[in-house]
């Protein structure tokens, strides 16, 4: 992967970061996920690196969210196949990949975008990042985060978050237990690379098999529980409700919920 990717590899001592280049906002299409999903794989293979850390080159976003215009675009077919990457593929990538996982967030993190996010073991996040889930806002599912968010902030918090769909910054994130660290934006990176080298230093062979023990344990229902969710979420794109709330949506000009 070269830097002009829209993911990027770079090893940086014992810490493999992988950067996110999409602009404007890191929308989430096939070609995005394709190339976080690679990264992943070449980090669990690449014998040099010990932690790793997701991040973004953007300053307005971590990611905004699935590209609404290729839903709308592709339908039922392309929301499958986004969902199968988003949820299986990069869920797959980061239960096999043995080292610790530091999300680092700038910017906005929407929908899609809270998943990759929360996919990595440990979220850091810049003091004036943005957090939200507005799926329902357009007619779709928050879909993995049914499965997940209860179980970090609570059943009633996460119904509110998921049905309200009110944003929330850096701190409330801390206060719920999203996000491991606020960081002034300056910091972003250095603090997400202080803590994948605490990881780092720890035996490697203790460390895959603790981790994997880990993403057992506390993902062992996922699989079954997220593959309704898919087959509701392609069967709903196509609907005439949700139709009707994308294009509304993308009117207004925007090109992610926000």
């Amino acid at each position: 992967m070269g830097h002009d990717a829209i993911v990027s590899y770079a090893l940086d001592g014992p810490v493999a970061v992988i950067t996110l280049d999409k602009p404007p906002l890191n929308l989430i299409d096939l070609e995005l996920i394709d190339g976080l999903v690679a990264a992943l794989v070449r980090a669990r293979n690449d014998d040099r690196a010990a932690a790793v850390v997701v991040t973004t080159a953007l300053d307005r976003a971590f990611s905004a969210g699935l590209d609404l215009n290729r839903v709308l675009d592709g339908g039922s077919a392309m929301m499958r196949a986004l969902l199968r990457k988003l949820y299986v593929e990069l869920y797959d990538a980061q239960h096999e990949l043995g080292k610790p996982s530091i999300a680092a967030v700038r910017g906005l993190a929407r929908g899609g975008g809270m998943t990759i996010a929360l996919s990595s073991n440990v979220v850091v996040a810049a003091e004036d990042a943005s957090f939200g889930y507005p799926e329902l806002d357009v007619g779709i599912l928050p879909g993995l985060h049914f499965t997940h968010l209860p179980r970090i902030v609570g059943r009633h918090k996460a119904f509110e978050l998921l049905f309200a769909g009110s944003t929330f910054d850096a701190a409330e994130a801390v206060r719920l237990g999203l996000v491991n660290r606020a960081v002034p934006a300056g910091e972003l990176l250095a603090g997400a690379m202080n803590m994948a080298l605490a990881f780092a230093r720890k035996p490697p062979g203790a460390i895959a098999i603790a981790r994997e023990h880990f993403m057992r344990i506390n993902d062992r229902d996922y699989r079954s529980e997220i593959a309704g969710v898919i087959d509701d979420m392609a069967r709903m794109i196509d609907g005439e409700e949700t139709q009707a709330a994308l294009r509304r949506f993308l009117r207004r000009g925007k090109a992610a919920p926000e």
